[in-house]
């Protein structure tokens, strides 16, 4: 069913890239919020609205960067990843009521869509934990936000998997990256010690269903999965999503 769901999502897109071309990139900024659970750690999720960008999707706390959200740097000019931050912060306010403090954010990764995509949000990638004092009670709209969850990001991809909640590639790369970690603590020392990683996805259409592809994947340049060679790609099939990492 999910298969389904990405397949159709596709088309859609591909139809609207074909009408249209492709659009403006919206900064835009997220946040996984983390805590620590009996089994490891847990992340917050959030379903969005199906009639909005992304609709039906479950998300990390995020959105568009506002002019509001400008902080300047030394220079005169807005400092971009400064500002990233403050957006963050406001979204995890707005989206789940929750405290967020903004110099315990680690920027983790940046992540630009495929042109085919019909609202195109090149996103600042952050994870902060739970604010001191606060036990991660959400409370959200109805509106934008429909559902919510604190989930380990196994179970998450485990959910999808069975066809019950729908991921967008970033979030899945995210949570996929996340389990490699047991705590809190260790996540985002180990966050905030490695680069960040840069994400520009090319996308196609397979027999196995839709493939994403990044830097280093073999067909990424021009967009044929069938070039044989390097793998960096994400293939959301039937039977579950399939990353594939390989230098030949």
């Amino acid at each position: 069913m999910t298969e389904q769901v990405d397949s159709r999502r596709y088309e859609a897109w591909a139809r609207h890239h074909d009408e249209h071309g492709a659009t403006e990139l919206i900064p835009a900024a997220t946040v996984v919020v983390i805590r620590d659970a009996a089994d490891g750690i847990e992340v917050l999720m959030l379903r969005r609205n199906s009639k909005i960008a992304f609709g039906g999707m479950w998300v990390f706390p995020g959105g568009r960067i506002d002019d509001a959200d400008t902080i300047p740097g030394t220079d005169g000019k807005p400092d971009e990843l400064a500002t990233a931050a403050a957006a963050a912060v406001r979204e995890a306010a707005e989206e789940a009521d929750l405290t967020v403090d903004a110099g315990s954010l680690v920027w983790f990764s940046y992540w630009v869509p495929p042109p085919i995509t019909p609202r195109r949000f090149s996103t600042f990638f952050f994870a902060t934990r739970v604010a001191s004092g606060e036990a991660g009670e959400v409370s959200i709209d109805d509106g934008e936000i429909t559902e919510h969850a604190w989930i380990s990001p196994t179970a998450a991809m485990g959910l999808r998997d069975l066809g019950e909640i729908e991921l967008a590639p970033p979030t899945w790369m995210t949570l996929n990256m996340l389990t490699a970690w047991n705590s809190t603590e260790a996540a985002l020392e180990a966050l905030d010690e490695m680069a960040p990683l840069f994400y520009e996805t090319h996308m196609a259409r397979t027999d196995d269903g839709v493939v994403a592809m990044w830097s280093g994947d073999a067909g990424y340049e021009t967009e044929d999965p069938s070039v044989q060679g390097a793998r960096h790609r994400l293939t959301m099939s039937a039977g579950g999503y399939r990353l594939e990492r390989s230098e030949r």
